[in-house]
């Protein structure tokens, strides 16, 4: 039966050997048996520029996609909060191609719209805040141009001042706004969502306008290896040892 499968927030870094071994091993596994696989957002703990394509780990994952799409399963990649500054160096080093968030497509006769799913988290203004001048090219450019040591230091730094500010929030402020899902929606005209980001999986139904929706939260790597699998008949999560 034909599928595609769809993953996200795998937050990949040398320093989660076990983790690593489930993604490389999923490469080779069930990816090479899919349609094509859908890359929705944070591949990495975090994406300093491309050209961090020279630390050795990077590299491996860049080459394990490289492998994928050589073999015939096109990946598809889009930015999420942690790696929204990954550009043509990856591309062309992974063959994947790069999504615009959002992005909409016919799946198995379903039209369904996909995102990393930050945006929909409306109710943290002060992310959304961040999220606008960070994807500014302005603001890129001059992060761009510092050294790569120096980008790193800045965003180890962010990093650990964002997870106290998590711990000092209402849980869910952090979570998606129904009104931002339903708009969503109603922009896109589809009947399916599917997005990653707040690391809470499940199958939502939204009545939007007398219809129903569905949505789909995919889950993050960092206990368990999950993809969503999409076929024509029903989107099944699979858990991966």
């Amino acid at each position: 039966m034909p599928y595609t499968a769809f993953i996200s927030d795998l937050h990949l870094s040398d320093s989660r050997p076990e983790i690593n071994r489930v993604f490389f091993q999923f490469l080779l596994g069930p990816a090479r048996m899919a349609d094509a696989l859908y890359i929705l957002g944070d591949l990495f703990e975090y994406w300093a520029g491309d050209d961090d394509l020279g630390d050795p780990f990077n590299a491996r994952v860049a080459a394990g996609l490289k492998n994928l799409v050589d073999a015939g399963v096109p990946v598809y990649l889009m930015h999420g909060n942690r790696d929204f500054l990954m550009f043509d160096g990856f591309v062309r080093a992974s063959g994947a191609k790069l999504l615009p968030d959002p992005t909409v497509l016919d799946l198995y006769g379903t039209r369904t719209v996909l995102l990393h799913g930050d945006t929909l988290c409306t109710q943290d203004k002060r992310y959304q805040k961040f999220r606008r001048h960070a994807r500014k090219r302005f603001w890129q450019r001059v992060f761009l141009a510092q050294p790569l040591w120096l980008r790193k230091f800045r965003i180890e730094r962010a990093r650990v001042r964002s997870e106290r500010r998590k711990l000092a929030m209402d849980a869910d402020i952090m979570d998606v706004a129904t009104d931002a899902v339903e708009q969503s929606f109603r922009d896109c005209g589809c009947v399916r969502m599917i997005h990653g980001h707040t690391h809470r999986p499940a199958r939502h139904i939204h009545m939007v306008d007398g219809r129903s929706r569905e949505r789909w939260v995919l889950a993050d790597w960092y206990k368990k290896g999950q993809y969503l699998r999409v076929s024509a008949e029903a989107c099944t999560p699979v858990d991966l040892a």
